[in-house]
């Protein structure tokens, strides 16, 4: 099978290339990590005047009608450059899920803030007692005098610091565990009853835990069918991680980069350490986990948007699986060839190897979907 970006997939890379090397090097970004906020406000400018905000948006409101593949060549530079804006977590999936399971009207009032950088969404459906299942939900959600009453605790939520809005899974009817029985609401950040505690995560990103007690919400808060809500946050949190398949391939092909040019400029004995046969052997390694792991986030990205839930299902825990292996293989490589250097803080293969372990356990590790492929094949 052959792959190839189009024009405008290439003059897109490109063009976010040369942002990553004129205004986001390394030391802008850990300028960005020290900040209250955690990401840059100036960048999310650029990227809503660059059209990567609404690059996933329906045209007719103020989109671009992009898809996953499109999302793969901006989530690929985002690795690359290790971007820390929400671009993940408000773009692809609260946009994403507004997109496919909100009514007219609600895409309308949102969609296009969130295209203009006026807004951002963040994706409140994981809980502790779950771990990695978004259909584990103990978060209820009461019916009560034409609207509802929210109670529950959300774990992990990606950029809810900084988020305006939240799309909270709660339970509507049904068990704990059962997909039938769960609805999506849409809570703005100053509800009452809604408490956010923040923090920064192992690479500097920005996370919280959601508390809500008696939460209160009009029916208009509710996106989609009461009780229908879990295809779409499945089909949601599949493209999202499709899109952190190809962010860990933008890591993946930066650490090669910077393992091999260290290779050829460290000396010992007086050569360059990178003509010793079995450092070869190793960046050969390397490099061809990288490679596989491309074609694997490829398929990934082409079945994100497929309509049928076994198809993507299967590509996309086989693509989260393969990629979560060979991001190990490559970053720890990495930090082994570069020696004591691999692991400072000042030195960028230490954070690149950060963000690889962080991505294989967002939305479930490489044990979690091992096991997510062998079931849809025992179900096929």
């Amino acid at each position: 099978m052959e792959f190839d970006y189009t024009e405008e997939q290439r003059a897109l890379q490109d063009t976010l290339q040369r942002f990553i090397s004129r205004d986001y090097d390394f030391d802008k970004r850990k300028t960005v990590l020290r900040s209250e906020a955690g990401f840059s406000a100036d960048a999310w400018k650029q990227y809503a005047e660059l059209g990567l905000l609404a690059l996933p948006l329906p045209e007719d409101l103020g989109g671009l009608g992009g898809t996953a593949v499109d999302v793969m060549v901006v989530m690929e530079q985002f690795g690359r450059g290790l971007l820390m804006e929400p671009y993940l977590s408000s773009v692809v999936l609260g946009a994403g899920l507004l997109r496919d399971s909100a009514s007219d009207a609600q895409k309308r009032k949102l969609l296009p803030e969130i295209a203009q950088g006026n807004i951002k969404v963040a994706l409140a459906c994981y809980e502790a007692a779950g771990r990695f299942d978004p259909a584990h939900v103990g978060c209820s959600a009461v019916a009560k005098n034409g609207g509802w009453q929210l109670s529950g605790r959300k774990s992990v939520v990606l950029d809810a610091p900084s988020a305006d809005y939240f799309l909270v899974s709660a339970r509507s009817g049904g068990k704990e565990s059962d997909r039938d029985g769960v609805s999506l609401f849409l809570v703005p950040r100053q509800t009452q009853g809604l408490t956010v505690t923040g923090y920064a995560t192992q690479t500097g990103a920005r996370a919280a835990d959601l508390s809500l007690e008696d939460l209160t919400l009009g029916a208009d808060a509710l996106i989609g069918k009461a009780g229908e809500a879990m295809p779409g946050i499945l089909w949601a949190v599949d493209r999202g991680i499709a899109a952190l398949c190809a962010e860990a391939v933008g890591v993946m092909d930066a650490l090669n980069k910077a393992t091999l040019e260290y290779l050829k400029t460290r000396k010992q004995f007086g050569v360059a350490i990178g003509t010793f046969q079995a450092l070869k052997h190793r960046m050969a390694d390397m490099l061809m986990a990288a490679e596989q792991s491309r074609s694997m986030a490829i398929i990934a990205a082409v079945q994100a948007d497929s309509r049928n839930p076994r198809e993507r299902s299967r590509a996309i825990a086989a693509a989260k699986a393969y990629i979560g292996q060979a991001g190990r293989l490559v970053g720890q490589q990495a930090v082994q060839l570069h020696g004591g250097m691999g692991v400072v803080d000042e030195y960028i293969v230490s954070h690149y190897f950060k963000r690889l372990t962080m991505i294989d356990i967002t939305f479930g590790d490489v044990d979690y979907h091992l096991g997510r492929f062998s079931d849809t094949l025992l179900t096929a």
